[in-house]
């Protein structure tokens, strides 16, 4: 299994879940793609790692009711430095929802924001923690994908707030969807979602976890008590599905190729 020693800057590096219920999460997560769980204690406010094979994929922590929040998750963008970003994207026109840049002990910097069209954001500056290491496997994150409006503006916007080298895939008002690209490779997508989002439902980030079998992975989501959002379906890009996890937490699956 490869290692991923860091992700390139700008790119996503770590993902993590606040839950209303991090045990049943736990538990959810470690039945569907057999992850296991550490406890970073209560120095890090109970924080809990979940790797794959040894290796760190996600994070997860409780999701405290004062937060007014539903369960979700959160991606990380790599930076060098998360005080210089958080203030580039605020002039930009980000909100940094009400938080300076947090300093974790022996781990790195973090900052949050939402971006200019309301889609929620991490940053982070690594010190001891790296990020996720693994990638493009069963359990671990294959791809991520920004969907929502004001999609000329945002591409902007994260094109001057990482540099991006960004690729357009498809113009039409059918489909307008766009990659970032990182040493050659699309690591991520921004797809224009003006026409899908339901009303009042903003912009957002989601990812793609690897499955080796799709259809069995929905299976195995469903009987831990998940749900389906989209039925596994094959597309150009390999059979792809998403589902929430056991407290409505949204993610999808593909397929690895």
């Amino acid at each position: 299994m490869p290692v991923r020693k860091s992700a390139p800057v700008g790119a996503p590096t770590w993902i993590d879940l606040a839950s209303s219920d991090v045990e049943r999460s736990q538990s959810f997560y470690g039945e569907v793609f057999g992850w296991t769980f550490e406890s970073s204690g209560p120095e890090y406010g109970g924080y809990v790692t979940a790797s794959r094979d040894g290796r760190p994929v996600a994070g997860l922590m409780f999701n405290d009711p004062q937060w007014n929040s539903p369960d979700g998750w959160t991606t990380y963008f790599h930076t060098t430095d998360a005080k210089v970003t958080l203030d580039a994207a605020i002039a930009a026109g980000a909100n940094s929802c009400g938080a300076p840049v947090m300093e974790i002990k022996d781990k790195g910097w973090m900052g949050m924001l939402s971006d200019p069209s309301g889609a929620f954001v991490g940053l982070w500056q690594p010190d001891g923690h790296r990020g996720f290491e693994v990638v493009n496997e069963h359990g671990a994150p294959v791809y991520f994908q920004w969907t929502g409006r004001d999609y000329a503006t945002s591409q902007q916007f994260y094109r001057d707030l990482f540099g991006w080298q960004i690729e357009t895939v498809s113009d039409t008002d059918e489909f307008r969807y766009s990659t970032a690209n990182f040493d050659s490779e699309a690591l991520l997508g921004l797809m224009d979602g003006s026409a899908i989002l339901p009303e009042g439902e903003p912009s957002n980030w989601n990812f793609f976890l690897g499955a080796d079998d799709v259809d069995k992975t929905v299976q195995l989501v469903l009987d831990n008590g998940g749900s389906v959002i989209r039925g596994a379906e094959d597309t150009p890009y390999g059979r792809l599905a998403a589902v929430a996890d056991c407290t409505g937490a949204a993610f999808n699956l593909s397929s690895l190729q």
